[in-house]
């Protein structure tokens, strides 16, 4: 990483103006569209990437001007034109994007997992704190209706004491070349990439952090799993004796879903992790079930409405840095049980924040998804 340079002051405006750094799949089919919807707080300045191509050809179609390399990341942090960075990169390389911009004072929004290990955590919160800038973890559930719904119901008494926790959440890898497949040591594998949705819903539901967790992993010996886990199984001990369940795989059809129990009923919730679909609610209470839709919305747009109110009305974030770390503590545990045989009981873990209703943000979806270049979907279905 070049060194860093301090951002040059500016006049404060209106909207906090982001670049986008790192132009992948995800970039490309849901957070450089969402600023459409995000447009009355966030604007969309500059674009971060090592593909000239992508930057040309994406800077034209959302007629962004201010185009850099990593190379020239430092540049484009302290050039003053800037006041917000949304960190799209592989997950091994969230943590010295994220300090380089704090560092020149300007806010973060990184996608998760927030880094593969706690001290690179550590490392964006102390950066974050010492140069007095906002940083929010990605996580677009924690602004999504369906979600923000069932923690509300399930934590109202309706459905009794909650006593279990289920979910699966699969899809199939193809592309061997995808960073989902790199070695679990740059944050490649399941869990870093979808059994954190697993661990963030049970986490939200129970409103609680686990204190012990166990796991095993599951390979078919198929090329592309040569340096992951085609699959995980987890078992999540919560205080209360509560337990929460889930596998993740890569090689699975596609499927993302949850169920919480309590001692007098259930909720489950189908779809509970997607972006680009709508959301199906099952509440169960003794003998009577009711169901309910929720429409698909524009989540990442939602999180840029919550950020840069953050910034421009100088707020504490949330998802906090906090919530990423909390996260990764357990996705490392739980890699560590499967290679131990073992369980693994974690420290005490401080976190009083939790998901509510007062974070729902209702924006439309993107109307469909945009043509990808130099990128490919994750899934082959």
């Amino acid at each position: 990483m070049p060194k860093t340079l301090r951002r040059e002051k500016r006049p404060s405006k209106q909207k906090v103006r982001y670049a986008v750094v790192g132009l992948g799949w995800f970039a490309q089919t849901a957070v450089l569209p969402a600023f459409a919807h995000a447009r009355g707080e966030s604007e969309l300045a500059a674009l971060v990437s090592d593909d000239p191509k992508k930057l040309e050809k994406l800077g034209r179609k959302y007629r962004v001007d201010l185009l850099y390399s990593y190379e020239d990341y430092p540049r484009c942090l302290a050039g003053g034109d800037i006041d917000a960075v949304y960190v799209v990169l592989p997950n091994h390389l969230h943590r010295d994007f994220s300090v380089a911009a704090a560092d020149a004072g300007v806010h973060v929004l990184c996608e998760k997992p927030m880094a593969v290990t706690e001290e690179e955590c550590e490392d964006m919160i102390r950066a974050a704190e010492a140069n007095r800038v906002r940083m929010m973890i990605a996580y677009r559930l924690h602004f999504e209706e369906a979600n923000l719904r069932a923690a509300e119901i399930v934590n109202s008494g309706k459905i009794g004491d909650l006593r279990i926790f289920s979910s699966l959440f699969t899809m199939q890898v193809r592309d061997e070349d995808n960073i989902r497949l790199n070695p679990v040591s740059q944050g490649g594998g399941t869990l870093y990439d979808i059994g954190i949705y697993c661990i963030n819903a049970a986490r939200a539901l129970f409103r609680d952090e686990p204190v012990e967790v166990e796991a095993v992993t599951a390979n078919n010996g198929e090329r592309r799993f040569r340096n992951v886990d085609e699959m995980t199984s987890a078992v999540m001990r919560f205080p209360g004796e509560r337990v929460a369940t889930f596998t993740s795989s890569f090689g699975a059809a596609d499927h993302g879903s949850y169920r919480v129990v309590g001692t007098k009923g259930s909720l489950a919730l189908t779809d509970a992790y997607e972006f680009a679909d709508p959301k199906k609610m099952e509440l169960t209470i003794g003998e009577k079930t009711t169901r309910k839709n929720f429409p698909k919305r524009d989540q990442v747009a939602a999180e840029l409405v919550r950020f840069s109110e953050c910034v421009l009305e100088g707020k504490e974030p949330e998802p906090s840095g906090r919530e990423g770390l909390a996260d990764v503590r357990i996705i490392r545990a739980l890699y560590r049980s499967a290679a131990e045989g073992r369980a693994v009981r974690l420290p005490a873990f401080e976190k009083r924040s939790r998901p509510s209703m007062k974070q729902v943000v209702r924006r439309p979806p993107v109307p469909r998804a945009p043509e990808l270049l130099g990128a490919a979907a994750p899934s082959g279905n």
